[in-house]
């Protein structure tokens, strides 16, 4: 998605949420100088999705009962949430691509690194604290933002890490996208974090970004849930 189509979107979520663009530049800003001797290039990403059936596997509580599909599916690319990481680990699936912004398991985070993920770490004025924490303990980082991309951080389009990994697979022209652990309609999903209205809000600001891209999306779109996101078709 190109920044200019991506940009009113951002907008509208800044309104919402009261997020400060000049602070998530600022972010932006830190995590490209931080990475700029181990910062991984885009055609990394091109390679390892263009034309492969992807699994994109959220931290909702489906995710245990998906676990059989995901290794059902074992020639699929898996492209991870950071909350979904560690149950993955538990249960010996290693993830391709772990999309981040810090806020899930370090330990587990650092494992999957270790194996071998790529890790798209994600830059806001909420997780600086995070970015030089973390950062420092990964070999290689594929930077991201939800502003202005600069040197070595992008932007592919999407908010919460869910539905980030459903916009940077059809980015990179996935042969089919398969949703599963993405529980944005199950409210049970918000119970044990901080703020579960905050969180709730998030996953349906990740919900109508997905209803859209669906709309013009090149890649097809599956959602492996009782209630699917509208523009995916159950799987």
């Amino acid at each position: 998605m190109k920044f200019v189509d991506w940009f009113p979107y951002y907008q509208g979520i800044r309104a919402e949420f009261g997020y400060s663009t000049e602070k998530d530049q600022e972010a932006a800003r830190m995590l490209s100088g931080m990475i700029k001797r181990k910062a991984l290039e885009p055609k990394v990403l091109q390679k390892k999705i263009a034309g492969k059936s992807v699994l994109v596997i959220g931290a909702g509580p489906s995710l245990t009962e998906s676990i059989k599909i995901i290794k059902k599916n074992k020639t699929f690319v898996k492209i991870a949430a950071d909350g979904a990481v560690q149950t993955l680990l538990e249960n010996k699936i290693k993830p391709d691509i772990v999309v981040t912004d810090l806020d899930g398991d370090s330990k587990s985070l650092q494992k999957a690194a270790k194996s071998g993920a790529v890790m798209v770490v994600h830059a806001h004025g909420d997780n600086v604290d995070m970015l030089k924490k973390l950062v420092p303990k990964f070999k290689k980082v594929l930077g991201t933002t939800q502003v202005m991309p600069i040197e070595n951080v992008y932007n592919f389009g999407g908010f919460t890490d869910g539905d980030r990994c459903v916009f940077l697979a059809e980015e990179f022209g996935a042969k089919r996208i398969v949703m599963v652990g993405m529980d944005f309609s199950n409210t049970s999903a918000y119970k044990d974090v901080k703020d579960p209205e905050l969180k709730k809000r998030k996953m349906q600001a990740g919900k109508r970004l997905l209803e859209t891209l669906a709309k013009q999306s090149r890649s097809p779109l599956f959602h492996a849930s009782e209630k699917p996101v509208k523009g995916f078709t159950p799987y």
